[in-house]
């Protein structure tokens, strides 16, 4: 094998550390960007944020610096006397304490009574009746309101549990309950399964089990541990008393028993013939059942709120009528290079602290400058997508144009990717309500006339068309077809079938109501 040497000419992309953090930084949120900020100004001592520093203060001083000695003297002189007069103001200060505090000491008695008080004769510099105290303990408890864990719904239930008197062995299958109970209220696990679990500690039968289970099932929220969603609605309607049971509330039982499915699936006509009953009362018994909440346990464990902070704020100018975009000053705190910590850097000196210095140096000029090219890519994209989308904020969704990444990638000169990156987990605050920058992207369909159409304008058509419907005869898929073909868009059934589903909105059996 010989060995040689050869040149050869190529190209390859490379990142360099710098690129990386900037790709980094753009795909962040605004909660994950403030993080980012934070821990970076923990760990390198040039960063600082800014405390809102006026130039105007720091001319002021570098010119005081440069003063003659004659004003220097004068500024001596006048700052003297303040001191002056503020040790004058100290001194009165403690003169006044100092007679209030000999008034108070000739203001006790030689003798005290057996039964007085210690507050009756000594002052307390803390008065139960203070406004300090009172925003002391309001902080204290907002302290323990903001720190303390989220009751969960086991929680809740052995809370009940404890307090309720029964025997070990109940006690043990009502624990086992209540573990197998999902966060909605569902028991997760049959009868039978937890029969089993126990008998190899405990001789019990199923019946055993189930009558804990019935005794569970009245706990607060009533309801809670259902087996299926009849069982969860009649628990519920049994809480009502024998003398206050209405005839509408009896309806309901005998539905909810008997034909939940039909009532499921909107078949009026079938659920009259069965249940006997007229329209009027039918409806009537339909309005006691949508009272109800067919998942108790979401009322004690709430789902938790996600908060959203806009990157950019889109408002209309009154005075020339276009729309502009700014950027969401609170999105993340002013950072800069510490100044004296700057100055300390010498070019000619290698020590190991002047290097420590220079690296932190330079990290954090790429840090703030990777930070000024992501609000830029950010106002870059968010104004192109307003100034395509002028539609939308003035007449809403249904005026809509089809846009993809490659369009406004187009338009600034920028990779899809880099586009992706801008649009993704960043929020718009418009008019219309705040916005996810991904939401102004929608494919398109093709009209009659040649134009397109963009998908998002279409679920806005069908959702209009939807909530203007009869809701005794509802519109079905084909009909919503035919209606947006007679407006020149054409657009299959299966499609719309689709948009409909991701709008939540069920069939048309399903939406179908008595009036």
């Amino acid at each position: 094998m010989k060995l040689s040497l050869q040149l050869k000419l190529g190209q390859q992309l490379t990142m360099t550390p710098q690129l990386q953090q900037a790709i980094r930084l753009l795909q962040l949120s605004t909660l994950d960007l403030q993080q980012e900020i934070y821990e970076a100004i923990e760990s390198n001592p040039m960063l600082e944020i800014e405390e809102g520093v006026d130039e105007a203060f720091a001319k002021a001083d570098a010119a005081a610096q440069t003063n003659s000695e004659s004003s220097t003297s004068s500024d001596e002189y006048s700052a003297d006397r303040v001191i002056s007069d503020n040790g004058n103001d100290d001194a009165d200060f403690s003169a006044k304490a100092n007679d209030d505090d000999n008034r108070w000491e000739d203001s006790i008695p030689e003798n005290l009574s057996v039964d007085s008080n210690w507050e009756d004769v000594y002052q307390s510099n803390y008065t139960t009746g203070s406004a300090g105290s009172a925003s002391n303990e309001g902080d204290s408890m907002d302290f323990d309101s903001r720190n303390s864990a989220e009751e969960t719904l086991q929680d809740h239930l052995m809370w009940q549990l404890n307090l309720t008197p029964m025997s070990d062995a109940d006690r043990l299958i009502g624990l086992a309950i209540i573990d197998a109970v999902d966060s909605n209220g569902m028991l997760t696990v049959s009868v039978e399964a937890i029969h089993a679990s126990l008998i190899r500690s405990l001789d019990i039968d199923p019946d055993e089990v189930v009558a804990v289970l019935h005794r569970i099932q009245q706990f607060d929220p009533v309801g809670v541990a259902y087996r299926d969603l009849a069982e969860c609605l009649y628990i519920q309607l049994e809480q009502f008393e024998d003398e206050l049971l209405t005839v509408p509330v009896k309806h309901a039982k005998q539905i909810v028993k008997n034909h939940l499915a039909l009532l499921g699936n909107r078949d009026y006509a079938q659920l009259m013939r069965l249940t006997r009953l007229k329209e009027p009362e039918l409806r009537d018994a339909i309005k006691v059942i949508e009272q109800l909440n067919p998942r108790p346990g979401s009322e004690i464990s709430p789902p938790s709120t996600t908060y959203i902070v806009p990157d950019v704020f889109v408002s209309k100018d009154s005075e020339t009528g276009r729309w502009r975009v700014d950027l969401n000053p609170d999105t993340a705190p002013k950072i800069r290079v510490n100044p004296e910590y700057a100055s300390l850097v010498r070019r000619a000196d290698n020590s190991s602290d002047n290097n420590y210095l220079r690296d932190n140096l330079q990290e954090a000029r790429w840090f703030i400058k990777s930070l000024q090219s992501r609000n830029e890519t950010l106002m870059k994209v968010a104004t192109r997508i307003v100034e395509h989308q002028k539609g939308f904020f003035e007449y809403g969704e249904e005026a809509m144009k089809p846009l993809v990444l490659h369009d406004i990638a187009e338009a600034v000169s920028m990779h899809e990717s880099t586009i992706s990156r801008v649009t993704t987990q960043k929020y718009m605050h418009t008019p219309k309500g705040i916005f996810e920058l991904k939401y102004f992207f929608s494919s398109h369909v093709s009209t009659a006339g040649g134009g397109e159409c963009s998908s998002t304008a279409i679920r806005a058509l069908i959702k209009k068309l939807i909530s203007t419907e009869n809701v005794r005869k509802p519109l079905s898929d084909s009909k919503i077809t035919k209606l947006l073909e007679e407006q020149g868009i054409n657009v299959a059934r299966r499609t719309i079938a689709k948009y409909r589903e991701s709008l939540s909105i069920p069939p048309s059996n399903e939406r179908k109501r008595l009036v």
